[in-house]
């Protein structure tokens, strides 16, 4: 079993289907401070984006009827997603979130166990929480 280090890739990449997901690019690079690292289009529609947020990456693609799809979700015909992220400044970025108009869902607070978190829903009722616990899984609790 290897480890993983700073400069080797991550191995769990979360992934998402959006019903706009311009409009998710737009909100995760400009509320969140997301990066973008890759967009393929096809005419007015995303395929595959890859955003990034340090070393991490969050894939990104329309919805739309394929296997994949009817694996995923039955809400609406899509999927929700809950995420976590761990960020430097979680009260600056809940002023973003909470200035951008996303509803937030648990507010801005410390934890028992030493983070600072909070949590919202994004433009697509996908749940994001965001705080300063950040563990590493060679690391022993």
């Amino acid at each position: 079993m290897t480890h993983q280090n700073e400069t080797e890739a991550p191995r769990i990449y979360p992934t998402m289907r959006c019903r706009d997901t311009e409009a998710m690019i737009g909100w995760l690079k400009e509320v969140v401070g997301f990066t973008e690292r890759v967009v393929y289009r096809n005419g007015d529609t995303v395929h595959h984006a890859e955003l990034a947020y340090g070393p991490s990456l969050l894939m990104l693609g329309q919805c739309h009827d394929d296997e994949y799809g009817k694996l995923v979700g039955d809400i609406g015909g899509r999927r929700t997603d809950a995420l976590y992220v761990a960020v430097d400044d979680p009260d600056g970025l809940h002023a973003r979130v909470k200035a951008s108009g996303a509803r937030i869902e648990m507010a801005l607070h410390d934890t028992d166990y030493g983070s600072r978190d909070f949590a919202c829903r994004d433009p697509e009722g996908n749940l994001w929480s965001f705080g300063t616990y950040r563990p590493k899984a060679d690391e022993k609790p």
